[in-house]
C-alpha cells in the first residue's frame, strides 16, 4: 500500500494512448479515441441484467423493449457527462468528490462506492459460476471458487497495456454479441411483432415492477467513476478545438458501445419472448431454467452452450472493469494505492463470501435471489454517483466554455429524479415486504436508521455543492498554464551511495549512475544478495562456491571504482532479498540507493518484480531506479 503523490487518475496508464501524433494517419488518430466506452458497456450487459431481461421477455413478450431503449438513452447521457468531466477537468468522479465535499461526507461516499463495487462483483461471480456450471456440470460451489483465478488474468492484461486490455474486452463483447445473434437466428422471431415492442405501454402492475427492475439495473454507479478515468488514458491536444474533438469522438464511442449493450439486452428479452412467452412458458425467470429449456424449444444443443459461453464472457468482462473502478475509487477518495492483484483478490473474496454462505446454507436454489439483492444494493448507490456528477459538469467556474447547456442539465436532473425515485420505490417495496412478514425488531430498527441516513446523505449530496463558497478543485485549462517562478534549487550531495548489484548486463548502467551521483569524497556501497541453497539455510555462515564467487565479483567491481578514485565498500546479504537490501543500506548509512529495473514482464513481473517496490517502502532515503 502506498500514498499517492500525484493527481493523475489511473496514473500507470494516464495519457498512455497518444491521439496527437501527427505522423499517424488521421483515421488512426481518430480510432485511438475508441475503447474506453467498450470497457464501460460491459457493465450494461453483466449477469445482473440477465434476470430482469429474461423475466420481461417470458412474461410480457416484446412489450418492454421500449424500456430497454429508454434505459439505454438515459445511460448514454449520463456516461457522456462522466466522459466530459474526465476530458475537460482532468478529474475522475472520485477525485472531484474529494475536492468538493467535506471529509466526513466523502468517507460515506467512499464506503457506498466500495459496497456498490462489491455488489457488482457479486453479480459477476454468480454469473460466471452459473455459466461454468451450465457448461461443465460441476457443483456451483466449485465454480464459485474457480472465479478467484481471474485475478491473475487481470494482472497479465494490465501488464500488456491499455489498448490490449481494451482489445480483450472488445473480444469478449463480440463473443456475447455473436452468441446471441446465433440464438436469435435459431429462434426466428417475427420482426414485425418485435417492432411493436418499441411502442411505450405497461400491461399491468407486474410489468411495471419488472420495468422498474430493468431501468434500475441499467445505469451502474461504478461505470460513472470508470468512464471519467478511462477517457484520461488518451493524450489529447489541450486547446479548445482539441477538447471539442475529444468530446465528440468519445460521444460517438459511447453511442456505438452502449448500442451494442442494448442489442445484447434486447436479444435476451427477444429470445425469452420468442422461445418462452410464445409457447406459454411465462414462468421462466431464472438463468438456469432458461438454459435448460432452450434446447427443448429450439431443437439444438448449440443454443444452451452459446447461452452459457455468453454468460461466462459477460461475467469475465465485467469483473475486469469492476476492478479498475475499485482502483479509481480508492485512489480518488483516499489517495491510496495497493497492488492491482491484491485489490482484485480482496474484492473477489468479499464477493465470494456471501455467495458461498448462501450456497452452503440454502443450496443452489436461491442464487437468483442473491442476484436480485446485488441489484438492490446498486440501486441504493446510484444517486450518490449521478447527483455530484451533474453538479460538476454544470459548474461554469470549473468547466468554463464546456459547461453543459441548460436543456441538457434539465434532462440530466429529470433522468436522475426518475432513476432515484424508481430505485427507492423498488427498495421500499422490498422493505415493506420484510416488515409485513418478519418479527425481527433488530433488523427493522436497522432498516429505519439506514433509511434516515440514506435520505440525509442524499439531501447533502444535492445541496452542499450549491451552498459551499470555497472554490472547487481545478478549473479547466485549455491552454498550457505558465509555470510559476521556481526558487533557486540546491542540488543534493550524497555522502554514501548504495548500489544493488545482480551480476547481470544491467550492472554497468547502474554503476555509471552511481558514479554520476557520488561526489568528491563520497563512498559507493556495493550490495549483492546471495540466493544459493546454502545461503538460504546458513545465512552469513555460508561458504559455498556461489558465495565466494559473488564476493570476488563484488571485489572486482570495487577495484574498478577505486581505479577511478572512488571509495568503494562491498557487502553481501543472504536469504531474503528485500529485507537484506534494506538492512544493508541502513547499516551502511547510505543516503541514496540505486537499483536496476528487473526487466520482467507479465506473470514473471509479479513473481520476481516486487523487490523494488518492497525495498522502496522499507527506506526513507531516495531510491533511483535505473
Amino acid at each position: 500500500m502506498s500514498k499517492l503523490t500525484n493527481d493523475a487518475s489511473l496514473s500507470e496508464v494516464h495519457q498512455s494512448v497518444d491521439t496527437t501524433n501527427t505522423n499517424k494517419p488521421a483515421w488512426r488518430r481518430m480510432l485511438s479515441f475508441f475503447g474506453p466506452a467498450y470497457l464501460v458497456s460491459v457493465g450494461y450487459m453483466d449477469p445482473g441484467n440477465w434476470a430482469t431481461d429474461l423475466q420481461g421477455g417470458s412474461q410480457f413478450g416484446y412489450k418492454l423493449i421500449w424500456v430497454l431503449l429508454m434505459s439505454n438513452l438515459m445511460a448514454l447521457l449520463l456516461q457522456s457527462l462522466s466522459a466530459r468531466l474526465g476530458i475537460v477537468r482532468g478529474r475522475d468522479l472520485a477525485q472531484a468528490n474529494r475536492e468538493t465535499y467535506p471529509k466526513k461526507i466523502n468517507f460515506f461516499l467512499y464506503i457506498l462506492a466500495e459496497v456498490a463495487i462489491a455488489a457488482t462483483d457479486l453479480a459477476e461471480v454468480l454469473g460466471m459460476a452459473i455459466g461454468i456450471q451450465l457448461l461443465t456440470g460441476m457443483p456451483l460451489l466449485w465454480a464459485v471458487s474457480i472465479t478467484v483465478l481471474d485475478t491473475f488474468l487481470l494482472l497479465v492484461l494490465q501488464r500488456l497495456g491499455m489498448r490490449k486490455m481494451e482489445a480483450f474486452i472488445i473480444a469478449l463483447v463480440a463473443i456475447i454479441g455473436i452468441s446471441f445473434l446465433i440464438e436469435i437466428i435459431l429462434a426466428r422471431p417475427n420482426l414485425a411483432e418485435v417492432a411493436t415492442g418499441f411502442i411505450p405501454s405497461i400491461p399491468g402492475k407486474e410489468a411495471l415492477f419488472i420495468a422498474i427492475g430493468i431501468i434500475g439495473a441499467t445505469v451502474m454507479p461504478h461505470n460513472l467513476y470508470l468512464h471519467s478515468a478511462l477517457v484520461q488514458t488518451r493524450k489529447i491536444d489541450r486547446t479548445e478545438k482539441g477538447i471539442r474533438r475529444a468530446l465528440k469522438l468519445n460521444f460517438i464511442d459511447s453511442t456505438i458501445a452502449l448500442n451494442l449493450a442494448f442489442f445484447v439486452n434486447a436479444a435476451i428479452l427477444v429470445l425469452a419472448a420468442t422461445v418462452f412467452y410464445k409457447t406459454g412458458r411465462s414462468d421462466v425467470a431464472q438463468i438456469k431454467q432458461a438454459h435448460e429449456l432452450l434446447s427443448d424449444f429450439l431443437g439444438t444443443e448449440i443454443a444452451p452452450t452459446l447461452f452459457a459461453v455468453a454468460l461466462i464472457a459477460a461475467g469475465q468482462s465485467s469483473t475486469i472493469t469492476g476492478t479498475l473502478a475499485g482502483q479509481i475509487v480508492m485512489e480518488g477518495y483516499l489517495r491510496i494505492r495497493i497492488n492491482p492483484w491484491m485489490r482484485r483478490l480482496l474484492t473477489r473474496l468479499v464477493a465470494i463470501v456471501p455467495a458461498v454462505i448462501v450456497i452452503v446454507i440454502n443450496g443452489e436454489n436461491n442464487i437468483d435471489d442473491l442476484l436480485v439483492f446485488s441489484q438492490v444494493i446498486l440501486s441504493l448507490q446510484l444517486g450518490f454517483a449521478v447527483i455530484p456528477l451533474i453538479h460538476f459538469v454544470s459548474d461554469r467556474k470549473t468547466m468554463g466554455i464546456f459547461v453543459i447547456k441548460p436543456f441538457v442539465q434539465f434532462l440530466a436532473w429529470l433522468i436522475t429524479t426518475v432513476l432515484v425515485y424508481l430505485n427507492m420505490r423498488m427498495v421500499f417495496e422490498q422493505a415493506s415486504g420484510f416488515f409485513a412478514t418478519s418479527d425481527n425488531t433488530f433488523w427493522k430498527v436497522v432498516i429505519i436508521v439506514a433509511t434516515l441516513l440514506f435520505i440525509g446523505l442524499l439531501i447533502t449530496a444535492i445541496l452542499y455543492p450549491l451552498l459551499r463558497k470555497k472554490p472547487v478543485g481545478i478549473s479547466v485549462q485549455v491552454h498550457k498554464k505558465l509555470l510559476p517562478v521556481v526558487p533557486l534549487i540546491t542540488l543534493p550531495k550524497y555522502r554514501k551511495v548504495a548500489v544493488a548489484i545482480d551480476f547481470s548486463e544491467r550492472d554497468q548502467n547502474v554503476l555509471a549512475h552511481a558514479m554520476a551521483q557520488a561526489g568528491e569524497g563520497s563512498t559507493v556501497v556495493l550490495i549483492h544478495i546471495v540466493e544459493s541453497a546454502s545461503a538460504k539455510i546458513l545465512g552469513e555462515n555460508s561458504d559455498d562456491y556461489e558465495t565466494r564467487g559473488d564476493q570476488d565479483k563484488l571485489d572486482a567491481y570495487a577495484a574498478q571504482l577505486t581505479a577511478q578514485n572512488i571509495i568503494a565498500e562491498t557487502h553481501l546479504g543472504f536469504r531474503n532479498r528485500t529485507k537484506e537490501i534494506a538492512r544493508l543500506v541502513k547499516e551502511s548509512n547510505a543516503d541514496l540507493l540505486i537499483i536496476g529495473a528487473h526487466g520482467h514482464k507479465g506473470m514473471r513481473d509479479w513473481l520476481y518484480g516486487e523487490t523494488i517496490d518492497a525495498v522502496r517502502h522499507k527506506l526513507k532515503i531516495p531510491v533511483l531506479i535505473v
